[in-house]
C-alpha cells in the first residue's frame, strides 16, 4: 500500500487559512475517494506553522487519482501563497502494522 507523508510549513499568521483549506481537502477525500484508506491532518505541537498529512492508499491508481483530482488542484492553488517553502513529500510502502 502506498503511503505518503507530506510536511508543509506555512508563513506565520496564515495557519487558520491553511487549516480551513486542509479541512476542505479532507471533506473531499472522505466523500469522493474510496481508494484513500487514511488521510490524517496534523499540526506540530511545538511549531504551529508546521503541518503533516499522513495518507494511505489501496494502490498506486488511488494515489494517482487523488494527486490528479480537481480538488487537489484547488487545494494547491489555495495554499500556494501560504507556504513558507516547498512541501516535503515522501513516499513509503507499508510493511506491517496495526489498524
Amino acid at each position: 500500500m502506498p503511503t505518503v507523508i507530506a510536511k508543509l510549513k506555512v508563513r506565520a499568521g496564515t495557519e487558520a487559512d491553511f487549516v480551513r483549506a486542509g479541512r476542505e481537502m479532507i471533506a473531499h477525500v472522505k466523500a469522493q475517494e474510496p481508494g484513500t484508506l487514511t488521510y490524517l491532518f496534523h499540526r506540530a505541537q511545538h511549531d504551529p506553522t508546521t503541518f503533516v498529512f499522513v495518507e494511505r492508499y489501496t494502490d498506486r491508481q488511488a494515489l494517482d487519482a487523488h494527486a490528479q483530482s480537481e480538488q487537489m488542484m484547488k487545494f494547491m492553488g489555495a495554499i500556494g501563497q501560504l507556504l513558507d517553502g516547498p512541501p516535503l513529500i515522501e513516499m513509503f510502502e507499508e510493511i506491517d502494522g496495526k489498524r
